[in-house]
């Protein structure tokens, strides 16, 4: 409670204080005695601080003005002299001074709150300086606190106190002011007219300036050492954010708001840069508290500058580089702690305590209403930029994955951003965080990102990216609020879970054409795992859309996939025709029965036409469910299959089918194979017509009546052995046998090793003998079924081709386990691929294959679990670079017409640049240009013969007339090709119709 003094003691007061000014001069402390006259002085003033002292309240200041200059200089003599042999009773008293003076400092700042602001200038002049003075000593106090030992702990609770004072003054006078008579224009005006500020909120507005800016000061000071000062540091920068609040954020414009956000991030920086400093060579785990006191104090500073940021966007829009920068060094270091065993922990505590916040930052620049979109688009394009596009493709076969140092990370600046390859991880993650995340943004934001997904899978071609995505685990919180869950999961992985997200958040909102357009324009984009990321996306689409746009969708699909029909497409599996059906298939598997049922009746029904049958053999070759089919209908399409299947085989002596006229030779075969594992097919469905059909094959591949003919019976030969495998009961029948001695007597000749279309059979002929497990077979030597499985075996142990081999070890294992056989033994064989030695290759040896068969199949047999290693990712490296020149070459052959078209050419020499055609097509064409001209002589000596009819010489005119056009647009095609041979232009058969 305020004490009144009494006029006596008032006037005593002041002259005792004016007195005392002279003993706070501005010379040096010399011996304790000066230290002690001080403090009485300071300890009279302090009983009266409570008191009543409007009357005497600037010497109160000047006094206070006065001291702590006078202080401040003790300090720093102190500081300097405190190596040398100092008396330790005078250093210990000053400290105490100090102490007793920092709480009359507070006392004197809550003595000013319950007086109103004075109008007269040297009152408010006198505060001003008086303010400034303390804030200057508080700061050198708190720098100095480590070294005062006795009053160290004090000092730091009183300058505490100060700080909370101080700040209580600033928000006292802002509201005794009226700030809209102030030529500052708050945040969320763009202009203003200056007018004739009032004196005293001049002098408010300067109070609380210099404050922030030593509240800044003290801020970063308190951050120095890992923040240990948490105190000074919690009450510093929250004063900030409280001052700038000031008048609605009218005092902001006197402020640098921009300066004081780049200030808290390259705290951040810092910070991570000293952490990942200390853990660059840990050798134990961390522990979770250890990672929690680290990444505390990131927290609270970004914490701070999200708060800033979004009261102040257009102020902190001007340093988003910086935060950009920030965002980017967090992110990329989360993927290093992922990577490295011993710091998993603190990647889980940095993605808990700082992923959030790190888009909280970004999203108060691209949320606000004061940004327009051209500035918003501009910190997107900045973010996801395609600038690291002008690095080539690493060509150095001596390249090797790595992941970004310390030294790479943090030593980047703002201009290297957009081509820093070393950040494109973190690049990745943090646009898998905008799609998690994707709900807390504004719908033109939305749009921009939908925007960048094209980006997204332009980055996961590259190398290092699409090594890192297939290799690596990453924590990810999933849900909110209580319910958060912190999960380890591939990346790729959580990228599709993210995608799936954002599918749902911009479903109801414009940007929702835009993502059917990039999956549309993405339906068939050339590399396979972006095909696959693209192809989920639809498949979570289906799955989840109404009945009738998913009809919509399918039908249209089915009506493009129709388009590209070609007969001799349909059994290359890379052809567009069949992509489209792998497509097709894949979401019809999502997709619900009424669905399945539209697209089958829609394709094969009624309509008995080829491009049908084209459509819905590709369709079986690329997993058609036909499991998936109403029973009706299911039951309709496997006795179709059967039917073909049948009739082809019952044909297949036919000498007409003994040379193809189309590329869709034995499609029924290649359609009940690949329906077999969705389809169960009974004994009384197939029966021993196979084995024979596969023995008619194979003696037709021996001796093919054309070059041709071999190619097709060697696709047909690995169709049956699949057939067969997939209908176990085949491996107990008596027509096994001659099929076994067929087999052998096919790849064990002297020829198999360089026939071509064989080798392509053998990776079939690997998964049928894995079904020899289901044969009755003796182990006697004179067994000639058992010595035929044996030498089959072992062709494939001897052969050399890493896919073959690894294919043979897994039908063996298969095999082993499941035969009656116990003499395993006579499978192996001395000169398998894997008893040579890698080094010498030259020496084979039985107990190395053994070993390597065990460990093979101890492999197999273990646990999987997701774990990268360096070799892991140097292969992936290697096949990312070749997918990505691959896409490149794709990429350059679609462009090369444009640029064609952008070419001057010389309309003479055009011809001549032009290939020429075969001179086969030539000669035919020629040869149809003559025969119409003999058709002509003749029409004209039939059409004088009176007695034939008029009507049938019309029909003939007409069709003649038809095949006259077709030649002559041929001949439109080919003339350029074929100038030696064709005159341009229509022929002229001088034939007349009859009137």
């Amino acid at each position: 409670m305020e004490r009144k003094c009494s006029s006596n003691e008032l006037q005593s007061l002041i002259e005792s204080i004016k007195s005392s000014e002279t003993f706070w001069e501005d010379f040096t402390c010399l011996d304790l005695s000066q230290c002690m006259l001080n403090k009485n002085i300071l300890g009279v003033a302090a009983k009266y601080v409570d008191s009543d002292l409007s009357d005497c309240l600037v010497q109160y200041l000047n006094l206070g003005i006065k001291a702590s200059v006078w202080c401040g200089k003790h300090l720093k003599m102190t500081r300097m002299s405190q190596a040398e042999s100092q008396e330790e009773e005078h250093c210990s008293f000053f400290f105490q001074l100090l102490s007793d003076f920092l709480i009359f400092s507070a006392a004197s700042f809550t003595a000013l709150m319950r007086y109103p602001i004075s109008e007269n200038e040297t009152s408010m002049t006198i505060v001003e300086k008086f303010t400034l003075e303390q804030l200057s000593l508080t700061k050198d106090a708190i720098s100095e606190s480590k070294i005062i030992n006795s009053v160290g702990l004090d000092i730091l609770k009183v300058a505490q106190a100060v700080i909370d004072v101080v700040i209580r003054l600033c928000k006292e006078y802002s509201q005794s002011v009226n700030w809209e008579s102030c030529d500052a224009i708050s945040e969320t005006e763009k202009v203003g007219i200056r007018c004739e500020e009032p004196k005293i909120l001049n002098h408010v507005a300067s109070i609380a300036k210099f404050s922030i800016q030593k509240l800044c000061e003290l801020g970063i000071l308190a951050a120095n050492g890992g923040g240990s000062l948490v105190t000074i540091l919690n009450v510093s920068w929250k004063g900030v954010v409280t001052l700038l609040l000031l008048g609605k954020g009218t005092l902001a414009v006197k402020v640098n708001v921009a300066d004081i956000i780049a200030t808290l991030i390259s705290l951040v920086n810092e910070s991570l840069r000293c952490a990942a400093d200390a853990w660059s060579s840990l050798k134990e785990p961390i522990s979770v508290n250890d990672a929690r006191r680290i990444f505390i104090p990131m927290k609270f500073y970004l914490i701070n500058a999200v708060k800033i940021a979004s009261l102040f966007p257009s102020q902190a829009y001007l340093v988003y580089k910086e935060i950009s920068l920030c965002v980017f060094m967090i992110s990329t270091l989360r993927v290093s702690l992922s990577l490295e065993k011993v710091l998993k922990v603190a990647s889980e505590v940095l993605v808990e305590l700082l992923e959030k916040l790190c888009l909280d930052l970004l999203n108060s620049l691209l949320n606000s209403d004061l940004l327009g979109q051209e500035l918003k688009l501009e910190i997107l394009d900045w973010l996801f930029t395609e600038e690291y596009y002008l690095n080539p493709v690493h060509d150095d076969p001596s390249h090797r994955y790595r992941t970004a140092s310390i030294d790479e990370i943090f030593s980047l600046s703002c201009e290297a951003l957009p081509g820093a390859r070393a950040l494109l991880p973190g690049r990745v993650v943090l646009f898998l965080s905008f799609l998690m995340y994707s709900s807390d943004l504004e719908e033109d934001v939305k749009l921009a990102i939908t925007r960048k997904l094209g980006w997204f899978l332009d980055v996961l071609t590259v190398e290092e990216v699409y090594a890192f995505s297939l290799a690596s685990q990453i924590p990810v919180l999933y849900g909110s609020g209580k319910s958060m869950e912190l999960v380890w999961e591939p990346l790729l992985s959580a990228l599709l879970h993210a995608l799936k997200t954002f599918m749902i958040v911009v479903s109801s909102c414009p940007a929702w054409e835009e993502l059917m357009s990039f999956l549309l324009e993405n339906f068939f984009h050339p590399h396979f795992a972006c095909w696959e990321i693209i192809m989920e996306l639809w498949c979570f689409l289906v799955s989840h859309a109404e009945v009738d746009l998913m009809n919509d969708i399918i039908v249209k699909l089915c009506a493009l996939m129709k388009s590209l029909i070609s007969s001799e497409s349909v059994l290359v599996p890379g052809s567009t025709l069949r992509k489209m059906a792998r497509s097709i298939s894949i979401l019809l598997t999502y997709s619900r029965q009424s669905v399945v049922d539209k697209v089958y009746n829609h394709i094969v029904g009624d309509d008995r036409s080829q491009s049908s049958s084209i459509m819905y053999v590709a369709l079986l070759l690329e997993g058609f469910p036909v499991n998936m089919l109403s029973e009706n209908l299911r039951s309709l399409a496997k006795q179709k299959l059967i039917t073909d299947y049948f009739s082809f085989i019952e044909r297949f002596d036919d000498t007409s089918l003994s040379a193809p006229t189309s590329g869709a030779y034995g499609v029924p075969v290649f359609a009940l194979s690949a329906s077999l594992q969705s389809l169960q097919v009974s004994i009384s469905d197939t029966d021993m017509k196979t084995l024979k059909f596969l023995v008619a094959i194979i003696h037709r591949y021996r001796n093919p009546a054309e070059k041709l003919m071999k190619d097709h019976y060697s696709m047909l030969l690995s169709e049956i052995l699949g057939i067969i495998l997939n209908m176990k009961y085949l491996y107990a029948s008596d027509e096994m046998d001659k099929v076994i001695f067929e087999l052998q007597g096919l790849f064990n000749s002297g020829q198999s090793a360089s026939d071509v279309q064989l080798l392509q059979c053998k990776s079939q002929l690997v998964f049928f003998m894995a079904g020899c497990a289901h044969m009755k077979l003796s182990e006697s030597d004179d067994c000639a079924k058992s010595c035929a499985v044996r030498e089959l075996y072992h062709m494939l142990f001897r052969e050399r081709h890493w896919n073959l081999i690894h294919l043979a070890l897994v039908a063996f294992g298969y095999f082993a386990q499941r035969t009656a056989c116990d003499q395993l033994w006579k499978f192996m064989i001395q000169d398998a691929a894997l008893s040579y030695d890698l080094v010498s290759g030259t020496e084979p040896n039985m107990d190395r294959f053994m070993l390597e068969i065990k460990a093979f199949l101890d492999k197999d047999l273990a646990l999987h679990t997701v774990m990268h290693s360096a070799e892991q990712i140097e292969l992936l490296m290697r096949e990312g670079q070749m997918l990505r020149k691959r896409i490149q070459t794709i990429s350059n052959i679609e462009l090369e017409p444009m640029a064609c078209e952008s070419m001057e050419i010389d309309e003479e020499n055009q011809s001549n640049k032009r290939r020429k055609l075969p001179d086969g097509i030539c000669k035919g064409m020629e040869l149809l240009q003559n025969g119409l001209k003999v058709i002509g002589d003749g029409i004209s000596q039939w059409q004088q013969n009176k007695f034939d009819s008029t009507e049938l010489q019309e029909k003939f005119l007409t069709q003649l007339s038809r095949l006259e056009d077709a030649i002559s647009q041929l001949v439109g095609l080919t003339d350029s090709g074929c100038a030696s041979h064709l005159s341009t232009g229509k022929f002229s058969t001088s034939i007349e119709h009859p009137r």
